[in-house]
Formats: C-alpha cells, structure tokens, sequence
C-alpha cells in the first residue's frame, strides 16, 4: 500500500508538472478545430467559424462524391488538356494523352494531392465538371456543412471555402469510406501509365503517416497562398477517435508541429485522467 501511495504521488507531481507547463496547446495554426468523433464533443476550437479557402481539403469531398456515383472504379480515364492547371499553373507527373484506372486517379488524389487526378476524376463525373461541382455542394449541404462552398473539385481556387467547424464533419464523414480511409493513408504508390513503361512512384503529402506514433484513419494537406498550409486528420489518441482541422498554419512544417502539440496535450490530459481515477479507487 505504501508503495502504491508513493507511485501514485510521483505519477500526480509529473503529470501535473507537465500539464501546467502546457496548459491549452499553444497552436500556430489560424483557425483549429479538434473534435471527438465518438460523440461529436469539441476537445478544442480557435476562430472554428472563420469561412476561410480550404485548398487541396477539397479533395476529400471530391472522394466522397466520387464513391457516393458508384461509378467503376476499373474504368481508365485519360488525362485531358481540361484536366492541366491553367489557374495556377501547377506541374503533374501525369501527361496528358495517358490513361489511369478511377482508383488509381483516386488514391493519388488523395495522399498525394494530384491535382490533374482530381480535375479527371470530376471531368469525367456523369454531366461532367458542373454536375460534380454541384453534386459537392449538395452533399456538403447533406452534412451540414453550411459555410462551405465548392466552385472545383481540385482545391486550386481560393473561392472553395469552409470552416474549421464544418471540415470536421467532413472528415468525420469520410472516414466511413473504407477507400478513403486506405487511400488517404497510403505512405508511397507506384503507378504505370497505360502503353506505357515507365514507372511514377509517390509519396503521401502527410509525414506523419509514416510516423510509428501515430494512429491515423483519415489524412489530407493542402495548401495556396491564399489558404496557407493546411492539414486535416481522423486520427486515434489516448485511445479515442478524434479528429483534427489545422487551417492557415505559417511555416512549412507548422502543421505537423501542430498536429503533435495537440497529441501531446491530448494525452497529457489522458494521463491525468487516469492519475484521478487511481486516486479515488485507493481513496
């Protein structure tokens, strides 16, 4: 018994001492929203309602649109000169006049941002580029999310807006895609162009997907200059689904210190949680 008390005196004083050195976490990120995706319950928000551009985010909901058509996922779709950034002139390994099966397209879009992957995903949506884009606004509507707007299903145009608030719906949302969730999550993914023999390999645009400490379900980066680098995750900390929206964060690697800061304190609090529980059973 003495030994516990003492156990369980060192655990408080540490646990304390580390809590009070970071209290709330100290995010760089403009606008955060941290959301426990069991019951809806916010962990923590910052400007949460600033409607603000979401850049390559757009992307998960151009996923959702695209699984809710059911359309064939074998299907090869070739790459147009439609689908070639002409707003901001952004590069693609995938040239025009190849062709990729839709979930090829798919899961590059996803981990790796491919911006002609998502532009030939929606151009080839039934009715085209407009029944898409339209089809994204309706299903972000179905989710509530009632200060987002979609104008593309890339993410290049700063007018695709949302909030932290209503990100995290999509996310929550998307994580009931087993294909989002294994697509969004792929660290690296070789494709081959058809009639042709070479090889493209990509990486996810989200380091911490290779990172051992983390438990991550759903993924996506994005960035503009207008929207700054953002970052959005369902992830499991301290043994719960939570997920989280970084918009806006300075700095090239802000975000991921971000996404830590919130893990740490997150357990930080777990860790006292359990101190309390151990202090009232021996009580």
């Amino acid at each position: 018994m003495k030994q516990r008390i003492i156990l369980f005196c060192v655990l408080f004083f540490c646990a304390n001492n580390a809590f009070a050195q970071q209290g709330l976490p100290n995010l760089k990120s403009h606008a955060v929203m941290v959301l426990n995706a069991q019951n809806d319950n916010v962990i923590y928000d910052k400007n949460a309602n600033n409607i603000m551009p979401i850049a390559s985010i757009t992307k998960l909901m151009t996923a959702m649109v695209i699984l809710d058509a059911q359309l064939s996922q074998d299907e090869k779709i070739t790459i147009a000169t439609a689908d070639v950034d002409r707003l901001k002139n952004t590069r693609s390994r995938l040239h025009t006049e190849t062709s990729y099966a839709r979930h090829e397209l798919l899961r590059l879009s996803l981990m790796s941002s491919e911006n002609r992957a998502a532009a030939a995903l929606g151009r080839t949506y039934p009715g085209g580029t407009s029944a898409f884009v339209t089809a994204m606004n309706r299903k972000a509507f179905e989710l509530g999310m009632y200060n987002t707007y979609f104008v593309e299903p890339t993410g290049l145009s700063s007018s695709n807006v949302s909030t932290a608030r209503d990100l995290a719906k999509m996310v929550a949302a998307s994580n009931d895609y087993d294909v989002i969730r294994e697509f969004s999550t792929t660290s690296q993914h070789v494709v081959s162009p058809q009639n042709r023999t070479n090889k493209i390999q990509y990486v996810n645009s989200n380091s911490l997907v290779r990172n051992q400490n983390w438990q991550i379900d759903v993924s996506k980066t994005g960035y503009l200059n207008a929207a700054g680098r953002c970052l959005v995750m369902q992830a499991n900390i301290a043994g719960k689904p939570v997920v989280i929206v970084l918009l806006n964060s300075w700095g090239k690697n802000t975000r991921i210190g971000d996404a830590n800061r919130v893990k740490k304190w997150m357990e930080n609090v777990y860790v006292r949680k359990q101190i309390s529980a151990i202090a009232s059973n021996t009580n």
